[in-house]
């Protein structure tokens, strides 16, 4: 075969990059190609700091790709208009393509082998690219079982499951002549409105490796002890680079299971649940938006609360500290993220997909899989075995920022309270309380706890 098209999606890599290898072993010339998909814009997923992260991940990519001889194809519009046309153009007989699990990206991929059938073409889809493990690999015993429901037996199994080698980089990836491309789009040509977090970390590939090669060295060892760590910032801040392929999560495990201690152990664990929530998002991809066990809720309308939770203003000084994190750098700590989730939803008692819709808003790596069934994890509705579990946020602060240092870091307005008395700053003396611009708490947690258990039935 001449021509192959190598079209990129979820994986903007060189190294450990399955569907660029299989292209070019296909043919003699490659197009990579990347198309900017406006139908994600109309969906909305397109906002100013994913698209800040993308812009320099294209870049990046396309940096490499130029290294390598060739450089990265970019068309803007329907992806299987698109790529049907760069086929077409280029007389590619085969697009390769990492496989999704959206519903978006499985309706996707149906239309565009269709379209490329009736041209006599052929896409190729390839598993283990976005996920260690590819979704319907690791399947539970029984008739008409298409996924694992719960993360510990699915966990033994995928434990048990070999990853593919890790890939080598290409060392040349010739383009044919005269492709049109257009340029390599900015983030405000991506996403034209609106305007980024200040603090957003750097987008590609490069600076991805760089990350985990620096992390693996003073962090990885321990991890297991620090992960929860509020104030030690000890986790990998990795999840934007496996959200938009830029590293692999292939590679990650191999490297981390290459390493012995509970550190790598428990980060392995991480990859792993980041692979469950692809499998029940692949089996059932209504769980973006649709309850996957429904409990019977009735969540309350609760705008100005959920408006003072999204702008770090809920009195509850670890739950804003979080809320304005994610404002302020497009991410939040893990634990943060739980906690403040529950908040929501079990204290305040609003649908989780109010929440997780703001998480999208903001988090560079928004991620419908894990961003919606983590929000579904912690709203009772989802995969959690305990489903009415609740995070009492001053029980996670006194274990997770004993000292407040978290708290002052994002709440400035609290930083000249000492120790774990900035957790609770109401129960200053009137006038203390009086010289400090922070609102008193939303509600009584103790209270709010009675309404949700009560709400549920438990009461």
């Amino acid at each position: 075969m001449d021509v192959a098209i190598c079209l990129f999606s979820s994986d903007l890599r060189v190294h450990d990059q399955p569907v660029l290898r299989a292209a070019l072993r296909a043919a003699t010339r490659v197009v990579p190609l990347f198309v900017v998909d406006t139908g994600i814009a109309r969906a909305g997923f397109v906002v100013p700091n994913r698209a800040a992260f993308l812009a320099g991940a294209l870049a990046d990519l396309d940096a490499q790709l130029r290294e390598r001889g060739g450089r990265l194809v970019i068309r803007t519009g329907d992806v299987v208009a698109e790529t049907c046309r760069v086929a077409a153009e280029t007389g590619a007989g085969e697009v390769h393509l990492a496989a999704g699990v959206s519903g978006y990206a499985q309706r996707r991929e149906r239309r565009l082998a269709e379209a490329l059938a009736g041209d006599g073409r052929a896409l190729v889809v390839h598993d283990a690219v976005i996920t260690a493990v590819p979704p319907g690999a690791v399947l539970p015993t029984g008739p008409g079982r298409d996924h694992f429901a719960v993360f510990t037996p699915y966990f033994r199994r995928w434990r048990a499951e070999r990853p593919r080698a890790v890939l080598p980089a290409p060392r040349s990836v010739p383009v044919p002549d005269g492709v049109r491309s257009g340029a390599v789009p900015s983030a405000k040509e991506l996403c034209p409105g609106g305007w980024p977090s200040p603090a957003l970390p750097e987008g590609g590939e490069r600076a991805g490796r760089g990350r985990f090669a620096s992390w693996q060295r003073s962090g990885l060892a321990a991890y297991e002890e620090r992960h929860d760590d509020l104030a030690g910032d000890a986790t990998s801040r990795l999840s934007p680079y496996l959200h938009f392929g830029c590293l692999s999560p292939v590679e990650l495990v191999h490297k981390a299971s290459g390493r012995s201690g509970a550190g790598p152990e428990s980060f392995v664990r991480q990859l792993a649940w980041r692979d469950f929530h692809h499998q029940v998002l692949a089996a059932r991809p209504d769980a973006a938006a649709a309850d996957y066990r429904a409990r019977g809720d009735r969540w309350r309308r609760a705008d100005t609360e959920v408006a003072a939770w999204q702008e770090g203003r809920t009195g509850i000084p670890v739950v804003d500290a979080a809320m304005r994190q994610l404002r302020h750098e497009g991410w939040m700590h893990n634990r943060a993220r739980m906690l403040v989730a529950s908040f929501l939803t079990k204290t305040l008692y609003v649908d989780w997909r109010v929440g997780a819709r703001h998480f999208l808003d903001l988090l560079v790596d928004g991620d419908v899989a894990n961003n919606q069934l983590n929000w579904q994890w912690m709203a009772g509705t989802g995969t959690d075995t305990r489903p009415n579990r609740v995070l009492n946020p001053l029980v996670q602060a006194r274990r997770f920022d004993p000292e407040g240092e978290y708290v002052r870091r994002w709440v400035p307005e609290l930083a000249d309270l000492k120790g774990a008395a900035v957790h609770r700053p109401w129960r200053l003396d009137p006038p203390a309380r009086a010289a400090y611009d922070y609102p008193e708490p939303l509600v009584d947690l103790a209270d709010a706890a009675l309404r949700f258990r009560r709400a549920r039935g438990q009461e």
